[in-house]
């Protein structure tokens, strides 16, 4: 349980957010530890202390658990990311690798800090300029200017398997992702419907609620949802893939989280941990869970199958959580 001050503090943040607009989905202790984790501000320190390091995901979440007692799970690293971090930056309350603004997208160096007109903004908690600092921020033109500068990114085209043209951030993991679009699925999908499909910029490109809801699936939350969920139409198999850059791949942990968020789905479950290259692989082959498949963007004809019971197929229904 967290500490009387620390609880204190937390609530302090979270009325701060709701102050600048955060929408409601983020209105939550994981987002408060965030901002304060982001101002470096312990429970006990005064909000006129809070300053702006430079900080990575997982350096943040290692500052919650010292400094609030608060420890995620390492696999929590994306839904922090996703589903707090990057609405800081739309609301410009925090800008991305001020550092390097040219940093690639999946660099582990990517970084986030407090943005100016932020920390003016928390250095005046509970104080008389409070109000005047809040009206500033609300009136300036960061966040517009933000999510222009997100629109900006290059993008690149890819060509989905009913003959519709998509587009994806450039670079980064979306190269994996154009790959297992017009080089997985051609090869090893029988007459495929894409369901959902990720974009590396905290994008949903391709989300069918409807289809996903007739196979008996309820629409994932973001960061907990794979990269592309692929329906084979003519075996109904589902196809969970995951895009091996940096988060790694379907281990046994993630296999099970999977398991339990797809156990209603009618068809039957496929889980592919896709890679780029061998290189990439070989750094996270003892990792991969059972029961699964592997395809390698550089040897694109072939797949690594997993001592499972059948060669890219479901697993007996009997062995999937029935809740």
């Amino acid at each position: 349980m967290m500490k009387p001050a620390a609880a204190k503090r937390v609530k302090e943040a979270l009325k701060l957010l709701v102050a600048v607009g955060i929408p409601k989905e983020q209105q939550n202790e994981r987002s408060a530890l965030t901002l304060l984790a982001l101002a470096d501000l312990a429970p006990r320190s005064p909000w006129k202390d809070s300053s702006s390091p430079l900080r990575r995901i997982t350096q943040m979440m290692d500052w919650m658990g010292e400094h609030y007692g608060v420890r995620y799970a390492p696999n929590t690293r994306e839904t922090i990311r996703r589903q707090t971090v990057h609405q800081f930056v739309q609301h410009g309350l925090v800008l991305e690798n001020p550092d390097d603004p040219e940093r690639p997208i999946n660099s582990p160096k990517w970084c986030y800090q407090l943005s100016p007109q932020a920390l003016k903004l928390l250095r005046s908690m509970g104080t008389p300029e409070f109000s005047v600092e809040l009206a500033t921020f609300l009136a300036s033109p960061s966040a517009g200017v933000l999510q222009a500068r997100h629109r900006d990114l290059p993008r690149e085209s890819v060509l989905m398997p009913d003959g519709v043209t998509i587009e994806l951030s450039a670079g980064g993991q979306n190269t994996l992702i154009r790959a297992i679009i017009q080089e997985f699925i051609p090869r090893f999908v029988r007459k495929p419907r894409v369901l959902l499909l990720g974009d590396a910029a905290n994008k949903e490109v391709i989300s069918h609620p409807a289809p996903l809801k007739a196979l008996g699936i309820t629409m994932p939350e973001r960061g907990k949802a794979p990269d592309a969920l692929v329906h084979d139409q003519e075996r109904d198999w589902l196809i969970v893939i995951e895009a091996v850059t940096s988060h790694g791949p379907i281990d046994q942990k993630r296999k099970n989280e999977l398991e339990h968020l797809f156990a209603t789905a009618r068809p039957g479950l496929v889980f592919v941990s896709t890679f780029p290259d061998r290189k990439t692989f070989t750094k996270h082959h003892a990792k991969i869970a059972w029961e699964t498949e592997v395809w390698i963007a550089d040897a694109p004809d072939h797949m690594i199958h997993y001592n499972g019971v059948r060669f890219l197929g479901p697993y007996p229904s009997s062995s999937r959580p029935t809740s």
